[in-house]
């Protein structure tokens, strides 16, 4: 079953943040009284446990910004994209609302706009720091749901908050199924990235055989991330042309904020990010900020040199490889395409390759394949004593796909170290058939004692 997602929403200053931060346990987002400081979805991995069951089930808490802000900077637009993704991704939503001002009309426009969901609902009064205030949190049921009256400051109802997330998150997995529909052949999102005047939109009317986008030597042609059909050897793909990306420095206009935010989100839209390099031009900051961007999403990506053909006799593409592979050492594991997009060479190889990785990042492993891949890397480098106590790993599972998603319940997390994580991973990537695409490795506690200590008992067998 996939990892759910659960949106938390509201009006400006409820406490959204603080809510957030709050059942996360860790101080995450920012939390500020001036309205409008969240901007961006922010988002964490949340364990909800439960006393009948050993294994914490994990959901993904996402933080949004305040629906109905005017925004300082005039990004008021940017906010309620970020809103609307976070509302259409959703599995379960927490509106939020606050007990000491009661019902406001933007929490009203609030409630309609969430009526119109089909996504179900938990609302939760926030800011009930007394017994006062959670008596006057009563009056947000003429909404039409339950409230859960909480004080994220006080640290008031956050049992029986996290029970009521578990208990509608299971009932909607009843109603729905643990998967949404089993499409056959899905359509591969790829987004096309890279700095200005690398080539993308020639990219992108070579792919369509047509001038789908406007493709010029002036650097910046492109404005808007632009959506485009294609079809090759009968399947169905959608290609994101993006504008040119700029360093943070360079952004100097509204018209580039929202180009180079929208490249930005793009890579996040997609299935499998392409990195576009120009050949005959030295990789550079804005080259590594992309990546970052690609790392953090954890997408499925290849390193596109374009323009080939202006090298050819001059380098050969071994030195151009070892460059990337220096230059992004802790990516190893992405590919590397040589092309030329104005006349089309390498290009259909490159697209095989893309479905490739996309296939990958969906795939599954089964429990028992893993977990002996996990014993594997264990006798062949077994984790160093912790202040003279031994870590250990009972048992593995891939609770996700893109990213594939490992969880190792063990008796100490943080008993591993990052050195230590790197080699199970690398260890791990190299026996499974996910090997080019981000795999993402958890280090969870156990909740219960040892009594099936799976990987030590088959260690000794």
């Amino acid at each position: 079953m996939s990892i759910p997602k659960v949106a938390i929403v509201g009006r400006p200053n409820v406490g959204k943040s603080s809510l957030f931060n709050w059942l996360i346990g860790q101080r995450i987002s920012i939390v500020d009284p001036t309205a409008g400081v969240t901007r961006d979805r922010v988002a964490h991995l949340l364990e909800l446990y439960s006393d009948d069951e050993d294994t914490p089930q994990l959901v993904e808490l996402v933080d949004t910004g305040g629906i109905g802000i005017v925004d300082e900077d005039n990004l008021s637009e940017h906010i309620e994209e970020q809103i609307q993704l976070a509302l259409h991704s959703a599995d379960l939503i927490v509106f939020v609302v606050s007990a000491q001002d009661g019902i406001v009309p933007l929490d009203e426009h609030v409630a309609e706009r969430l009526r119109k969901l089909d996504t179900p609902i938990i609302l939760v009064a926030n800011k009930a720091d007394n017994d006062r205030e959670t008596r006057n949190a009563e009056e947000f049921q003429r909404f039409g749901w339950d409230v859960q009256a909480v004080s994220a400051l006080h640290k008031r109802g956050r049992v029986g908050l996290t029970e009521e997330i578990r208990s509608a998150l299971a009932a909607s997995c009843t109603a729905n199924g643990e998967l949404q529909g089993n499409a056959a052949d899905p359509v591969m999102k790829i987004a096309i990235v890279g700095r200005r005047n690398a080539g993308k939109s020639t990219f992108i009317n070579t792919l369509t055989r047509e001038d789908r986008v406007i493709a010029s030597d002036v650097p910046g042609t492109t404005r808007d991330a632009i959506d485009v059909h294609f079809e090759l050897d009968g399947k169905q793909f959608l290609a994101i042309d993006t504008p040119g990306f700029l360093r943070r420095k360079g952004v100097k206009t509204d018209l580039q904020f929202y180009s180079t935010n929208r490249a930005e989100k793009s890579i996040f839209r997609a299935d499998v990010v392409l990195l576009f390099f120009e050949a005959n031009s030295q990789i550079q900051s804005v080259d590594l900020q992309l990546v970052g961007f690609i790392r953090k999403a954890m997408k499925p990506c290849i390193f596109v040199v374009n323009k080939w053909d202006t090298m050819l006799g001059q380098m050969p593409t071994e030195r151009w490889g070892e460059y990337l592979r220096e230059t992004f050492a802790d990516m190893p594991y992405v590919p590397i395409a040589f092309i030329t997009g104005k006349t089309g060479k390498n290009i259909k190889m490159l697209l095989n390759h893309s479905q490739m990785l996309f296939n990958q990042s969906r795939q599954r492993i089964t429990t028992s394949q893993l977990n002996k891949l996990v014993i594997d890397a264990l006798e062949n480098n077994p984790p160093p004593l912790h202040y003279y106590h031994k870590p250990k790993i009972y048992y593995a599972s891939q609770v996700e796909v893109s990213p594939p998603t490992i969880v190792l319940f063990c008796n100490m997390p943080d008993a591993f170290s990052a050195p230590y994580q790197r080699y199970m991973l690398n260890y791990l990537r190299d026996g499974l058939p996910f090997s080019e695409v981000p795999i993402r490795l958890l280090f969870r506690k156990r909740a219960s004692s040892d009594t099936q200590d799976e990987i030590e008992t088959r260690r000794k067998s």
